[in-house]
This record gives C-alpha cells, structure tokens and sequence, in this order.
C-alpha cells in the first residue's frame, strides 16, 4: 500500500494568536471538547458584504489533506480569491493527521466529532449562517476528500452537497500491510486492527448504501489519472453507478498535487453555489 503524500511540506501549527486577521480571511482558535480541550484553529473566509449587511450565507466546510493543517488551502491555493465571487462562508478546520474520523486509540482524538459536535455549532453561534441542510456543504482533497464524503454520507441530514478532490476513499479499508510502519501504526490507531468491525461505519463504501435516496447529497468526485488513489475512486464512482446514486466524476491528466486541487476547487465552488443558495 501506497503512503499517502501531498507535495508541500507539513506545515508547523503553532504560536497563532487568538484571532489573527488577515487580508482576505481571519484565523480563529477555539477549545474542543471533543479532543480532549485541545485548542485548535480553522481558517475562515467571510464574504466581501458581510459586515456592511445582515443576511445570513451559506457555509462550504473544505478540509485539508494528510500531513498539512488548517493554513493549506489559503497557502496553496487561489481559494481567497475564488471565494469572493460567491456570498457564502469558507471554513477550513484543523484535521491533523486523523482522517476526520474518532480515533480507535485515543478518546481524545474524536476529529469527527470535532467537525459536527464543536465546529459547526461554535460557526453557527459565532457568524450568521443559514445554520441548516439547505445551507451548509463539505468538500476535501485527499484524506479530506475521504473526510468530506464519509461525513456528507455519514450525516447526510447536515450536508447538501458533497465533493472529494483525489479523495482517500479506501482508508477505512486499508487491511494489507503497509509499506511504511509509521503510517501502518497511524492507520491502526485511528481505525483499529484490520478485524476491528467497527471499520464499517467509517467506509464511504458502505456509507453510500444506507443514505434515503431523498437525503442524498449532490456528490462530485474528480481525481487526476495520474495519481495513486485513482483506482479507488474509479471503484466508488463504478459503486455510485451500480446503486443507481447521482454524481459528476471527472478524471484528468494530474497526480496528487496542488495544481490540480487550485483547478478542482473552482469547480467545487460553482457546482455547489446553487445547491446551497450561493449564487
């Protein structure tokens, strides 16, 4: 098994002040009780009309990918910009290394709870969103493409669309040994052992069969033909098929790179706007 890896360095999540405003987006750090009164931090884009009027906007969750942090996305990519031909709100939260999923080691290591439990609620309560289904979406690349579809499937009542940009989909299923111990130790840790059942329920695999057609997300899923997860996401596209689910796939020359992750998000943007009343 393939070590997943992205092309930039991990970026170092430390010595950040409370709230520390930037030109085009505002860092905030906030306490979880869901790992364990952990202060963690989330990136977060408000539109350009949002002091100046009242109205509450719709929220795109975009979450970050294995060994980066929460600043990825405004460090990598055009994101800032992109945002700001749409009235909606951007969060990026910090996910670690934990695949947006309860760790099977730690209790204290609860990212999925973390995301639905603590994040959303604090968003909501601290900036006028349209706190319901109609008005939130959830996307990600890589381990955060996996992240964003298990969540939008897991808690489908929550999310009205969903997008996966070279997303680890067979993470939850990833049984064989790996090459790399370090990474076979992380794995297990938020997984548990290959037999644990409970692996089940983190599957986008099996996620997908138990959604009510009605709740449904909109669900995009794109991956260049040059990257490693391909085969994964070729086989829950050919799955989505199979159970008759609606989906746009595209697959494209690329590997798993922040080119095509800048390029992929624009799509994200436009085809989730109407969705969650972003136009």
């Amino acid at each position: 098994m393939k070590i997943l890896r992205t092309v930039v360095a991990t970026l170092l999540f430390a010595a950040l002040p409370a709230i520390a405003k930037a030109k085009d987006y505002e860092t905030v750090e906030m306490a979880s009780p869901h790992l364990g009164g952990m202060t963690v931090g989330f990136n977060i884009i408000l539109p350009r009309d949002y002091a100046s009027s009242t109205r509450r906007y719709p929220v795109l969750y975009l979450l970050h990918g294995y060994t980066d942090h929460y600043p990825a996305w405004v460090s990598y990519s055009g994101i800032t910009q992109y945002a700001r031909g749409y009235p909606q709100i951007v969060v990026m939260p910090e996910g670690d290394n934990g695949f947006y999923t309860n760790s099977y080691a730690d209790k204290h290591l609860a990212w999925e709870d973390f995301v639905i439990l603590d994040l959303i609620p604090y968003v909501d309560s601290h900036y006028r969103t349209v706190a319901s289904r109609q008005g939130r979406a959830i996307a990600g690349l890589s381990m955060g493409g996996y992240g964003a579809m298990k969540i939008g499937l897991k808690y489908p009542q929550m999310f009205a669309a969903a997008a996966s940009l070279s997303g680890a989909f067979g993470a939850a299923r990833w049984k064989r040994p790996i090459e790399d111990p370090v990474f076979q130790k992380l794995v297990e840790s938020v997984y548990g052992p290959p037999e644990n059942p409970g692996r089940v329920t983190e599957d986008p695999f099996e996620l997908i069969k138990k959604v009510p057609a009605e709740l449904r997300p909109q669900i995009y899923i794109s991956v260049g033909s040059g990257d490693f997860l391909l085969d994964e996401n070729r086989e829950f596209v050919k799955l989505l098929g199979e159970l008759n689910v609606p989906y746009e796939y595209r697959e494209f020359p690329g590997k798993h790179e922040w080119p095509v992750w800048d390029r992929e998000i624009q799509v994200v943007l436009a085809l989730q706007a109407p969705v969650i009343g972003a136009r």
